[in-house]
């Protein structure tokens, strides 16, 4: 007893001694861990499905998670760009995982820390974005569809040009980001969604000048609420999340255009100024696991996965939907974004400031010139039936 009495009293001793930093250092604080995310890109857990940062979080309690979000990859990039906030994790699409290297943004990944890279389809391996694949490591893919409500559109669409069709006057969406909306644009006008021609591009600025007149409204996520409550005709959107809306509402039919369209690989990354990298890297290995990647990527957001053994598991049904996985033909005919100089990057936003500032309709959508001329037109009716009735009493 007496041994036990002078043990503790060293350690008493010792523990008195030590500095407090050190003493805190003993007893392991949680580690923070800052995400940023796609808005409604993440299981969590509603409608039965796995819940992915609960499951995260339980595996390593020593981990934290601050979850946010963000609508698009412009709005990401900005607030990055400001160094006005810090994330260990962000993924952002191709594109911008380019122009995001090319300004030395990003931080190269320790691939010991992600064994579940192996586990990449090859066709997602060393992309033109990410060429040394370096820097990034595949979240899902997919393309962008047309959302058809076909309880209010009754005939065949399999075209951007629905998106044109005025008899939709005040039921039409469109993208509230300069790079999907001029995508769209130019694909249908027959260029290359990639174009920087000035004349190419100042077609595609009218012609969604010319679209503003009819629209409902410019969405991002608010697409959800409004097609899946029936709120308006046509949207485009990404694929998958094209899908998950039909589940709620099985009158909307998602259709990939003739004209192809928008492939699109999301990619999870690591900042600059990351103050977790390790855990990032723990992160990201985690999403990558079979039973994960396919709870998140297919079960909840309806996206295309580039993880294989989650690929092997699909069945039927998803692989044959002609939407998910569409064929080498139509993937043929698709543009995946490329990283615009800094000069043609700030002139596409130039010019959708152009878009977002014109003056083409009123509240109820037509446009003010069509008003004008209905009004002038009816004016020069009236005086012609007056002028004709004084002729005949004359």
């Amino acid at each position: 007893m007496k041994r036990w009495l002078s043990l503790l009293a060293v350690v008493f001793v010792m523990m008195v001694g030590m500095p407090a930093s050190a003493f805190a250092a003993s007893v392991a604080e949680p580690q923070t861990l800052r995400v940023y995310n796609w808005g409604e890109y993440v299981s969590d857990g509603s409608d039965g499905t796995l819940d992915v940062l609960a499951e995260f979080e339980e595996r390593y309690p020593n981990i934290k998670l601050e979850y946010t979000t963000y609508a698009s990859n412009e709005e990401m990039y900005a607030k990055l760009k400001s160094g006005s906030a810090s994330y260990d994790v962000i993924i952002p699409s191709d594109y911008m995982v380019s122009r995001m290297i090319a300004e030395d943004m990003l931080l190269k990944l320790d691939f010991d820390n992600i064994p579940n890279f192996l586990d990449v389809m090859e066709d997602f391996k060393n992309p033109e974005y990410d060429p040394t694949n370096e820097y990034s490591v595949p979240y899902s893919w997919g393309t962008v569809c047309l959302i058809v409500n076909t309880d209010l559109v009754t005939e065949e669409v399999d075209s951007w040009n629905a998106l044109w069709d005025i008899n939709y006057d005040g039921n039409i969406l469109i993208f509230n980001n300069s790079r999907d909306a001029f995508g769209i644009a130019l694909k249908r006008l027959g260029f290359s969604q990639n174009s920087t021609d000035p004349e190419e591009l100042e077609l595609a600025k009218q012609s969604l000048i010319e679209q503003k007149g009819f629209l409902q409204s410019y969405v991002m996520d608010e697409i959800f609420d409004k097609m899946e409550s029936g709120e308006a005709a046509i949207a485009p959107y990404y694929t998958g999340d094209g899908l998950i809306m039909q589940e709620e509402n099985p009158a909307l039919e998602v259709i990939l255009p003739k004209e192809g369209t928008n492939l699109f690989v999301d990619a999870m990354v690591v900042p600059k100024g990351a103050k977790n990298k390790e855990g990032a890297e723990t992160f990201i290995n985690f999403m990558c696991e079979t039973e994960i990647a396919y709870a998140n990527v297919i079960d909840y957001l309806g996206y295309s996965t580039p993880i294989q053994s989650v690929y092997d598991q699909l069945d039927e049904e998803i692989l044959n939907d002609g939407v998910s996985y569409p064929s080498e033909e139509y993937l043929a005919t698709c543009d995946t974004f490329i990283n615009l100089s800094d000069e043609d990057n700030k002139n596409l936003e130039e010019m959708w400031v152009d878009v977002m500032a014109a003056e083409t309709g009123t509240e109820g959508g037509n446009p003010i010139f069509l008003i004008l001329i209905f009004a002038v037109l009816f004016g020069l009716s009236i005086y012609r039936a007056v002028k004709k009735h004084r002729n005949r009493e004359l």
